[in-house]
């Protein structure tokens, strides 16, 4: 038992807001506070928490791949609507780095042909294609200078799927199509299927090593990139894990014990355990630069990382904006409803709740200070002020507050909750009285203003 420790109270008369984690223009940082450690084989497997400031970690995004999986097909013009939006999101520095296209039908090379037309240098369209010599006929002709090819590697795929007799048939197979890759002067992007459910000593470390001396023969920009898919979700960012589920690890043994730099890995997760946020942060963290994401987290079953949580992520991770422009994630929210993607009202940053609240406390928070009930300036970063919906939960602080909003009053024009009271009351009357059993609308609300408070509808509406 480890011998207990004295804790006294620091008494104060001003408060500690630990502005320099919660500083409310920005999400809140991330800080540590020494070396992460995990152990593999007896050698620690860390992190150097100084190094993440300056590391070119970036984003990868495979909405229009893996997201079309989970959806009915994007039109033509949605496409390229929605990659000019991600293009300013991710602002000049290509934070969003590259996007990943289906190269198969008319449609898909109209919409990369105009998506180029757009003239963005970032994110980079790349391609994606079947393990088959072939197909990189169409990337050749789509002139794109990297394609993804799936190189399913664990024995689950290689031989109940794949039916190849042997672990030597299928890496084989895999090199004839990176050979192919290079004399069509296209950089492969190996897509190692299923990699947390495979052998990795026996199969992917080796896969992996003849890649790199595969790569030496070529020009340095032909150099084959690794693309780490936990197709099933089974991914663990824990200390402690063993392989092949541990993120730590199965990243550590590819940068150190084969070679692979960081710049030239990606991690692409999908949510079948709720952790694939985690996950993504979890391979930046030790020494994965690029985490592939889509758009809402919208792919294939259970979805991939959210983009626009990798995006705050990036930020807290960082510490800056680095030319991301935030604001435009809500854009892209709205557009995408507009074209019928389903959006949860509770799903974080976007959702039409992600930042109400309905208990008359938090409400109250909010009048009083909006930092004690908001995760971070919403109104500058997403263009949504922290909003109050209100029920038989809300008190008169809910309807203080929705008064306020709706008129635009900050500081000393606020009004007080005194001088909500008929509103309040006609509130509370709607569940009380009337048995009312659902949130009262803002169109409702803006009838009775109107009609309760018609010297402030004059003096602010009027």
């Amino acid at each position: 038992m480890p011998e207990k420790r004295s804790h006294p109270l620091v008494d104060t008369t001003e408060p500690n807001l630990l502005e320099e984690t919660f500083d409310y223009s920005l999400p809140p940082l991330i800080r540590f506070d020494g070396p992460v450690i995990e152990y593999i084989d007896g050698k620690p497997v860390e992190f150097d928490p100084g190094a993440l400031k300056t590391r070119d970690i970036v984003i990868t995004d495979t909405t229009f791949r893996d997201g079309q999986q989970a959806r009915p097909p994007y039109s033509v013009d949605q496409m390229v609507r929605i990659y000019d939006l991600m293009s300013r999101l991710g602002g000049p520095n290509g934070v969003i780095r590259q996007t990943e296209f289906f190269l198969y039908t008319n449609n898909d090379r109209k919409t990369l042909d105009r998506c180029r037309e757009l003239g963005h240098q970032f994110p980079e369209c790349t391609g994606w294609i079947r393990a088959v010599k072939g197909d990189f006929r169409l990337v050749k002709q789509a002139e794109l200078k990297e394609s993804g090819m799936l190189t399913s590697c664990s024995d689950y795929h290689i031989f109940q799927k794949l039916k190849f007799k042997s672990r030597r048939e299928c890496m084989d197979s895999y090199c004839e199509v990176v050979d192919a890759a290079f004399e069509a002067g296209v950089r492969p992007r190996c897509h190692l299927e299923d990699v947390t459910r495979a052998d990795i000593d026996g199969f992917v470390l080796p896969f992996v090593e003849r890649l790199l001396r595969m790569s030496e023969q070529v020009p340095e920009e032909l150099s084959v990139k690794i693309r780490l898919c936990d197709t099933m979700g089974f991914g663990v960012s824990f200390p402690g894990v063993e392989l092949p589920r541990s993120i730590p690890k199965l990243i550590y043994k590819l940068n150190r014990d084969v070679g692979v730099p960081g710049d030239r890995l990606e991690w692409h997760g999908h949510n079948d355990f709720h952790k694939v946020h985690t996950n993504g942060a979890a391979a930046w963290l030790y020494g994965c630069d690029a985490v592939n994401t889509t758009l809402f987290g919208f792919g294939e079953r259970t979805g991939n990382p959210p983009l626009e949580g990798a995006i705050v992520e990036y930020i807290s991770i960082k510490g800056d904006l680095c030319g991301i422009h935030t604001e435009v994630i809500t854009e892209i929210a709205d557009y995408m409803r507009s074209i019928g993607l389903p959006i949860p009202d509770h799903y974080p940053l976007v959702g039409r709740a992600f930042n109400t609240t309905r208990a008359g406390i938090h409400a109250g928070g909010l009048r009083q200070d909006e930092r004690i009930y908001n995760i971070f300036d919403t109104t500058k970063l997403l263009g949504r002020p922290p909003r109050v919906a209100l029920t038989d939960k809300s008190g008169a602080d809910g309807v203080a507050h929705w008064v306020n909003d709706f008129f635009g009053l900050t500081g000393d024009e606020r009004i007080s909750k005194i001088k909500i009271h008929k509103i309040a009351r006609w509130v509370n009357d709607q569940y009380e009285k009337d048995g009312r059993m659902t949130a009262i609308s803002d169109e409702e609300l803006e009838a009775k203003v109107k009609e309760l408070m018609p010297e402030y509808w004059e003096k602010y509406r009027g």
